[in-house]
C-alpha cells in the first residue's frame, strides 16, 4: 500500500519536511484557496505539484474537487458547475495525478460536536454527540422544524443541558460544529448555516441521490478518457443531520451508485471510521463487496458509545479489525497486480490523530497534529509489513 499524508498547502502547520520524516511518501491534497465552483487552472496546479516534489514527495490523491451545491440541489445552475468540475480534473489529469477524492454532504463537510475529548491514555481525540448536536440545533440555531426530528426524550435532554451551558460554552459548540473543519469546503456564520440549510428543505434522500447520479453520469465517461479515478468519501457521520439527507452511508448507498454508473473510474474513498461510526455497517463487507472499486482508503479507527456518540480512537482500537482490513486491502492488491491492472497499488493515509505530547499545546488543524498521525501511519505499517511477510510465497 502506498504511505500518503493528508497536507493542507504550504500554511500546515505540519511541513513536508515533518511528513517526510513520518516516513510518508505521497501527500493528499488540494487547491484549499479555490472556492466550491472555480475551475482550477493548469499553471496553479503545477506549482502545486513542483513545491511538493521539490520538498522529496509525490502528489498521490487530490483530496478534494468541491463539488458546489448547485450540483447537490440539482438546479439551474449545475449544468455549468458540473462541467467546470470536469474540467479541473482533466486539468489535474494533464499533470499526472488519477485519484480524486471528493464527497456529496449537502451544507456541513464532516462534523464534530467536541475536538478536545480526552482519551484513557490522557491524549485529546474528537468526538460527535447526538446529544451536544440536538442541543445546537434546537436550542442554539433554533433551524426551523428542528423539533420533528428528535424525540420527546431527546428535546427534553438538550434543553436541560442547554440551560446548563455559559456563553462560552455555546460559542465553542457553534464553531466546532459550523465554523469549518480541516478539509471542509465551506466555513459559516449562523445566519449563512441557516440560509444555506433551508435550500434543502424539500430535497429528498431520492432527489439527492438522483443528482449524485446525474453528476457521475456525466464524470465518470471524462474520467476514463483521461485516466482518473474518481472516489466518494462517505458520509461523516453517515446519518442525516440538520434535517437533511446523507445518501453515502451504506453499503446499499454505494451499490445503488455503482449500479446506475458502473464504470470502474467511479470507485469509493473507503474511511473506515466514517463507515465505522454508524453500528449497522460492517466495514469488513464493505470493503469485500466494493474492493475493485477501493481507489483510495482512509485508515481510522472509532468507538461507539451509548446514546449513538463516538470518538476517534486509537488505530488499532474501535470497532474496525484493522489487520482484517489492511489484509482484504493487501490481498486485493495482490489480486489486481496479477490481473495487470496499473492501479494496484492503493493509496493510503492515516486520518484523524490524536492530539498527543507537545501537540497539545500547539496550533494544529483538528483531528490533522503531526504526533498522532505518525504514531497511527507506524503502527498501519507495522501491520502490513507483518501481513506481507506473511503472506504465501
Amino acid at each position: 500500500m502506498l504511505e500518503t499524508w493528508r497536507w493542507f498547502g504550504p500554511d500546515d502547520p505540519v511541513t513536508c519536511s515533518h511528513i517526510r520524516q513520518a516516513g510518508a511518501d505521497g501527500i493528499v491534497t488540494a487547491l484549499h484557496a479555490m472556492a466550491p465552483g472555480e475551475v482550477w487552472q493548469p499553471d496553479d496546479i503545477a506549482a502545486r505539484k513542483r513545491f511538493i516534489e521539490d520538498a522529496g514527495l509525490t502528489w498521490s490523491v487530490v483530496e478534494s474537487i468541491p463539488v458546489h451545491p448547485a450540483i447537490k440541489l440539482g438546479d439551474d445552475r449545475a449544468a455549468g458547475h458540473i462541467a467546470g468540475w470536469i474540467e479541473t480534473m482533466r486539468n489535474l489529469a494533464a499533470q499526472g495525478l488519477e485519484v480524486i477524492c471528493y464527497n456529496f454532504m449537502p451544507v456541513v463537510d464532516w462534523t464534530r460536536t467536541d475536538l478536545r475529548y480526552p482519551t484513557h491514555r490522557g491524549g485529546l481525540a474528537l468526538r460527535f454527540d447526538p446529544l451536544e448536536f440536538a442541543v445546537y440545533d434546537l436550542f442554539v440555531l433554533r433551524r426551523a422544524g428542528a423539533e420533528a426530528d428528535y424525540d420527546a426524550a431527546m428535546i427534553h435532554q438538550a434543553e436541560a443541558s442547554h440551560a446548563a451551558m455559559d456563553d462560552e460554552a455555546i460559542a465553542r459548540l457553534e464553531a466546532t460544529i459550523i465554523a469549518g473543519l480541516p478539509g471542509s469546503e465551506l466555513s459559516h456564520g449562523r445566519e449563512g448555516i441557516r440560509a444555506s440549510i433551508a435550500e434543502y428543505d424539500r430535497l429528498t434522500a431520492a432527489q439527492l441521490r438522483a443528482n449524485l447520479i446525474s453528476f457521475l453520469e456525466q464524470v465518470a465517461p471524462a474520467a476514463e478518457e483521461c485516466g482518473v479515478r474518481v472516489c466518494l468519501h462517505p458520509d461523516d457521520p453517515p446519518f442525516s443531520i440538520f434535517g437533511m439527507p446523507r445518501v453515502v452511508s451504506t453499503q446499499a448507498d454505494y451499490a445503488a451508485l455503482f449500479d446506475a454508473v458502473p464504470s470502474l473510474a467511479n470507485g469509493i474513498t473507503l474511511c473506515a471510521g466514517s463507515l465505522g461510526s454508524r453500528p449497522d455497517n460492517d466495514v469488513l463487507a464493505i470493503a469485500e463487496a466494493f474492493a475493485e472499486r477501493v481507489h483510495f482508503t482512509h485508515l481510522r479507527n472509532v468507538s461507539i458509545q451509548t446514546g449513538g456518540a463516538f470518538f476517534e480512537d486509537d488505530h488499532l482500537e474501535g470497532g474496525v479489525d484493522m489487520v482484517a482490513l489492511i489484509k482484504l486491502l493487501m490481498d486485493e492488491e495482490g489480486r489486481r497486480r496479477a490481473e495487470g491492472r496499473a492501479d494496484h497499488v492503493i493509496p493510503m493515509r492515516p486520518d484523524h490523530g490524536h492530539l498527543l505530547l507537545d501537540d497539545i499545546d500547539k496550533q494544529t488543524n483538528p483531528g490533522y497534529s503531526a504526533i498522532g498521525r505518525l504514531k497511527g501511519l507506524a503502527e498501519l505499517r507495522g501491520i502490513a509489513r507483518a501481513v506481507s511477510s506473511l503472506a504465501p510465497a
